[in-house]
């Protein structure tokens, strides 16, 4: 196993040691696939005193037992169920991995938390701290941080939208993120495909919503019905080919029942496993599994987290959902490349390169399409599309819906960003020239100029986590300098996007802002470096301030729809 630090993990580490300089806890935020748990273990390898390692399951447990063990060369201690290790005071060991349940269950109602005392650690890492949100988790977190000199760091892949918030109340800042969308661009993850499926069977219109997602009941009733099945099962087949598969079912029945029937188009293919799946039994299945002894393993809420097998390439999505949350662990399974693939090369785009010409140069996701009624499905330009717009994110999902073929959603994303900038742009100009006609004075000031509009690039989402802070002063004197605008009208997040943009022009040579605000007046192309941008305004100037005829090859035309 390799635990070389990889550029943005060196960068995790260096985030969360300079947000611990200033506040007690931070969070990563750091897709499926990506070595969460590698960058939480470096950070245990560079504390002086005793650690908790906190997860929620089993597989989560051990593998990180494994990984803080390889990168720290401490022998981590397990508190779960039988395994103790809170007894006594010799020879404790200096990482505790211990599951959550087991800290607030037992002794008496207290919980066996209160046999570690918070003072005897430095250091609480919680992982997928997403599910912290709830009460009896977040008790678990609170007994610990009665340590005034405890540091805390949340490890989680891209929680739900309603989750961020919370998150935000649980820790003081965001340390680092790094998103699926970002790690296929980085050459790290493979892309992502989606094929979408019309089931005509599928009616999700009268299903319940609990809790925030369909109704397990009315949803597995649906999915469980036997035309449903046999629609599933065809294209599941179909599109798999030979690939190794994984299909999210509904229910316990569902994936039985589904299982069977592509078994019986393609004998002893499949198999299926459950959260009531003997331990022993299920550790077997997935040995089976990770060599290849059957093709597709249709599993009921036992493979989003805690599962890791680079060999899948397909995620067969029989369980539709309304969280972002699970949608993105069910697909982060078929994320990684195969081993050995991308971590010899230094550069991107030859890690992409390596990706594209492996045994498996990306993963399909196929969706389920159906009567959605009121419900908002997620898809994956939902999990793809977590910074960008809302309108982005439903053109490139209907793009998939109407493609009848695989598509990939990172470039239906960008194509739909496109179209949807180059739309507003003709309506920009369709009102300017309302404008125009209507006076034939008008004034070009610094503070009616969109930034955004200049750099072509769309605001981001604002992040939950983000709501009602405040940019320092350090970043609002960077804003009004560099970009002459007033910090108060944006968000902080939209300030620290436009902060990012100007580190990215600097480091790539591209024009500064101002320059790109002149050149975007005269409607030239603002993608340019700082020397063609230099000689540009230089000619504009020495022509009385006038568009000179050559120059006009270079102006970006508007398409007015």
């Amino acid at each position: 196993m390799n635990f070389r630090l990889r550029d943005y993990q060196q960068l995790a580490v260096a985030g969360i040691n300079e947000q611990w300089a200033q506040c007690a806890s931070t969070l990563v935020v750091m897709a499926t696939g990506l070595g969460k748990t590698a960058v939480a273990a470096h950070v245990i390898a560079g504390q002086t005193g005793r650690a908790m390692f906190l997860a929620h399951r089993e597989e989560l447990i051990w593998q990180a037992r494994n990984t803080i063990g390889a990168v720290t060369g401490i022998e981590p201690g397990i508190e779960m169920a039988d395994y103790r290790t809170s007894a006594g005071f010799w020879g404790k060991p200096r990482v505790v991995v211990s599951s959550v349940q087991t800290q607030y269950s037992g002794q008496d109602g207290a919980g066996r938390m209160s046999l570690f005392d918070p003072n005897d650690f430095s250091l609480l890492v919680v992982d997928e701290c997403h599910h912290y949100v709830s009460p009896a988790y977040r008790k678990v977190v609170d007994h610990y941080r009665q340590n005034p000199n405890l540091k805390v760091l949340g490890i989680t892949a891209t929680p739900d939208r309603a989750d961020e918030a919370a998150l935000g109340q649980i820790f003081e800042s965001v340390a680092f993120q790094f998103d699926v969308l970002e790690g296929i661009k980085g050459g790290w993850l493979v892309p992502i495909e989606q094929q979408s499926v019309t089931v005509d069977g599928l009616d999700l219109s009268n299903c319940r919503t609990t809790a925030g997602d369909l109704n397990a009941l009315d949803l597995a009733q649906i999915m469980e019905y036997e035309r449903n099945l046999h629609e599933v099962a065809g294209p599941t087949i179909e599109l798999a080919g030979d690939r190794k598969t994984l299909v999210f079912c509904a229910s316990v029945a569902h994936a039985e029942r589904l299982s069977e029937i592509i078994n019986r188009h393609r004998p002893a293919s499949a198999r299926w496993v459950s959260g009531e799946t003997p331990k022993d039994a299920r550790r077997q299945l997935f040995a089976d599994y990770a060599a290849s002894k059957f093709q597709f393993l249709c599993n009921c809420g036992i493979a989003t987290e805690g599962f890791d097998d680079p060999g899948v390439s397909v995620v067969v999505m029989a369980r539709p959902t309304k969280s972002r949350c699970l949608y993105t662990q069910s697909i982060g399974r078929a994320t990684r490349p195969l081993p050995g693939i991308v971590d010899q090369y230094d550069d991107a785009g030859d890690r992409r390169m390596a990706i594209a010409e492996s045994a498996k140069p990306a993963m399909l996701v196929v969706d389920l399409v159906g009567n959605a009624g009121r419900h908002k499905l997620i898809s994956t330009a939902d999990v793809l599309g977590g910074r960008y717009d809302d309108a982005t994110v439903a053109r490139a999902q209907k793009k998939a819906e109407d493609a009848g073929k695989p598509i990939d959603m990172l470039a239906a994303l960008e194509e739909s960003l496109a179209e949807l900038h180059r739309e507003r742009e003709a309506e920009k100009a369709r009102e300017a020239a309302r404008r125009a006609r209507l006076t034939a004075r008008t004034s070009y000031t610094a503070k009616q100029i969109d930034p955004f509009d200049v750099l072509a690039i769309e605001p981001h989402r604002t992040m939950g986590w983000d709501a009602g802070r405040q940019l320092s002063e350090k970043q609002r004197d960077m804003l009004e300098r560099h970009y002459d605008i007033d910090p108060d009208t944006i968000s902080y997040t939209q300030g620290k996007q436009l902060i990012d943009e100007l580190f990215r022009r600097w480091a790539t040579d591209e024009c500064s802002y101002r320059q790109a605000r002149l050149l975007k007046k005269y409607g030239l192309k603002t993608d340019v470096t700082r020397d063609q941008a230099k000689e540009w305004i230089d000619r504009i100037a020495s022509n009385d301030w006038k568009l000179p005829a050559d120059l006009e090859a270079h102006t970006t035309p508007i398409e007015v729809f």
